[in-house]
């Protein structure tokens, strides 16, 4: 198989790495099925990516791309063990890769698993390497809002704007927290400064209508419903507005 099979994967559906080509080895043959793989997993086709990463895991299952390659798929497809342990292979093969790391914890909090997902996220954090921290303490803290740890959430999103002060996910979060403690007046405040230093979205709009609509404010309600119904009239925020459920 030559690489040239890679950048005809689109067009030419048939095109299989099942033999290497004079000087490849099984790493290299291993590296084309995983991203053969990955470019039929952007595409959808979802069984055609399983076949080809397959290939790929037994070509070299030692590759922590490869490995975090198989992860992705068997979470989309469902098949939650394979992918719990795919994930685990890689951040083992990576050897403190923080962006494997980062990747491995969103799957376990994704899976429930928000107190060893909130660990890892600390790891990356302190990871020198590691250029982002505040992106980590926003996932950390998205982790442990979704396991129903409000406080602690906002602690890391308190924690991420006081790196970046307009990061926009911590705002937004920040706010949601705000939402979800009772303290409509703490979230229509972070809308506001939101929206003063950064472009608006569905999201952010969407919490600034039920901050308003919690308060009694039904001008300030008004204000949202319009601009999200203006601006963004397909998205999730504007149906749920339609639909009148604001929790």
């Amino acid at each position: 198989m030559k690489v040239l099979c890679l950048l005809l994967a689109v067009a030419i559906s048939g095109c299989v790495a099942t033999n290497l080509a004079p000087g490849k080895t099984a790493s290299d043959a291993a590296t084309v099925n995983m991203q053969l793989a990955i470019e039929y997993l952007r595409l959808g086709k979802l069984a055609t990516a399983r076949d080809f990463i397959e290939r790929a895991l037994k070509q070299d299952s030692d590759n922590a791309s490869v490995q975090m390659a198989a992860g992705l798929i068997y979470e989309r497809l469902g098949e939650n063990d394979k992918a719990h342990h795919a994930y685990a292979e890689s951040e083992r093969l990576s050897k403190g890769d923080p962006d494997v790391q980062n990747t491995y914890a969103g799957y376990l909090c994704r899976t429930h698993h928000a107190a060893e997902g909130e660990k890892l996220f600390a790891e990356v954090i302190k990871n020198p390497l590691y250029q982002t921290p505040e992106v980590a303490m926003v996932n950390a803290g998205v982790c442990l809002e979704g396991s129903g740890d409000d406080a602690g959430a906002d602690r890391y999103f308190r924690r991420a704007l006081a790196i970046r002060p307009n990061m926009p996910e911590a705002m937004l979060e920040s706010g949601v927290v705000a939402l979800h403690r009772n303290d409509p007046r703490q979230a229509v405040a972070i809308v506001q400064r939101y929206l003063q230093v950064n472009p608006p979205t569905s999201e952010i709009l969407w919490l600034g209508l039920r901050a308003a609509h919690s308060l009694g404010d039904e001008n300030a309600a008004a204000a949202y419903a319009q601009r999200l119904q203006t601006q963004f009239p397909a998205s999730a925020e504007a149906q749920l507005m339609h639909s009148g459920n604001f929790q």
